[in-house]
């Protein structure tokens, strides 16, 4: 049973005790996979590029124009694998840093970033440990609401708390 929606979506990402707090609003397509499991697939804006420079003379601190200082990348592409019991999130963003996190609640899942090629170590992952404290998912028959809180580690350091707030308009 493969159904699709287009839909207005918000995904939002907070962390409660860091700086961190990032919100997409935009259209998604939610895939009906099952009677509780939905794809929901959505195009997020471009990240922003910065490129850093030595200096070597005092003209190198002029201020750098806007088609070199600062240039954005292509569209990320974000798949989340939606139920009631867990959910997948991965980023695509063509050859810029992907992720792919797994949450599930009361369970120790993986986060895995990839960088830029050009990066100190290509092609292999950042593996980070996140524990899903809550998962909840609200609205029937389609999903209206979720919300994922959990806790990213490295090794034995927490890299703070951090809420997942997706809501999906009909």
């Amino acid at each position: 049973m493969l159904t699709h929606h287009r839909k207005p979506v918000c995904l939002s990402l907070i962390s409660t005790d860091l700086p961190v707090w990032s919100v997409v609003e935009t259209a998604g397509t939610l895939y009906q996979k099952d009677t509780d499991r939905f794809h929901l697939l959505l195009t997020a804006p471009p990240l922003i590029s910065c490129e850093v420079a030595s200096f070597q003379s005092p003209q190198d601190i002029l201020p750098q124009t806007k088609s070199n200082a600062y240039a954005p990348t292509s569209p990320r592409i974000l798949w989340l694998e939606i139920s009631p019991y867990r959910v997948i999130m991965t980023m695509q963003g063509n050859a810029q840093v992907s992720y792919r996190h797994f949450w599930e609640q009361g369970v120790y899942g993986i986060s895995r970033f990839w960088l830029p090629a050009e990066s100190l170590q290509p092609n292999y992952p950042i593996r980070l440990r996140n524990f899903t404290s809550s998962l909840s998912l609200t609205g029937h028959p389609l999903p209206e609401h979720l919300r994922v809180e959990y806790e990213l580690w490295a090794e034995k350091v927490q890299l703070g708390h951090y809420v997942l707030n997706l809501e999906i308009k009909h």
